[in-house]
């Protein structure tokens, strides 16, 4: 097995819940650092530009920089900048995310038709995603525009449980449209990619740090990283869909927290 030079850490529910540090989690990251390795952040957060994340992140201890910050709306808006150059996209979602789609043509749905929408955009929305909003976008969708997700995350968890997130609001609009979603974000092969790109790591070299079975630990895997679960977020050693998991989909191991993480790699070197 080929030593780890490179990690990737997911954010909510690995290095805090709810803005609240995991205990731990900033001495880890300073104790990657201090050893050499190479490590960025991914994230399906979608309701704070970069620049955004970073400084809450730093308010809270956590030493991370935004140009170590890989996330779902900065994938997004640069795949609309390669294949939708000067089309109409009506973007979804919640925060200041709207600070990472610099030279995208956004646009309102003009309720006559006279000025089409060629792409429906949808990431954290929350609230956003009302039957008057959904529906506005099911219209669209018939009318010939394409969907686009930032992701198609279930849920996820916050300080007095877990919360309802956009990924079947997509669905949703899929069944009713007949249309299939592109998503950007994890688990998508693109995404880790794209980390892999920015990190100038391998993928057998390279450890993904989640606390989500599907996006973080399958979604590695498949692209041929390794991984670890933490059990700090959504998922703990007893979830039915580690269990689920094809053998080659599963972490290599479960640790209780981030905090960990150091006394592990250590013991692989």
């Amino acid at each position: 097995m080929s030593p780890i030079r490179g990690v990737l850490l997911d954010i909510d529910g690995v290095l805090h819940v709810s803005m609240q540090p995991v205990e731990g989690a900033a001495q880890a990251l300073r104790w990657l650092a201090q050893h050499g390795y190479c490590s960025a952040f991914v994230t399906n957060t979608t309701t704070m530009a970069r620049a955004t994340l970073a400084r809450r992140l730093q308010e809270i201890g956590l030493p991370v920089s935004a140009d170590q910050l890989i996330t779902a709306p900065a994938a997004t808006a640069a795949y609309l900048r390669r294949v939708y150059a000067g089309k109409r996209c009506w973007l979804l979602t919640k925060g200041d995310t709207v600070a990472d789609f610099a030279g995208v043509e956004l646009a309102e749905p003009d309720e006559r038709g006279e000025a089409p929408i060629d792409v429906v955009v949808i990431g954290g929305a929350e609230e956003l995603l009302s039957y008057e909003n959904m529906n506005r976008a099911f219209r669209l969708l018939m009318a010939g525009a394409d969907l686009l997700a930032m992701h198609k995350n279930l849920y996820w968890r916050v300080s007095d449980g877990l919360r309802l997130d956009s990924g079947p609001f997509v669905s949703a609009l899929e069944m009713a449209s007949g249309k299939h979603a592109l998503v950007i974000g994890k688990p998508e092969r693109a995404f880790f990619e794209e980390a892999l790109r920015v990190l100038g790591t391998r993928p057998e070299e390279t450890l993904m740090v989640g606390d989500d079975i599907v996006n973080d630990i399958q979604g590695a895997r498949r692209a041929g990283l390794r991984a670890l679960l933490v059990c700090t977020g959504k998922h703990g050693p007893d979830s039915p869909l580690l269990t689920a998991c094809q053998p080659e989909e599963r972490p290599e191991a479960i640790l209780p927290s981030v905090a960990a993480l150091p006394d592990y790699l250590s013991r692989q070197s």
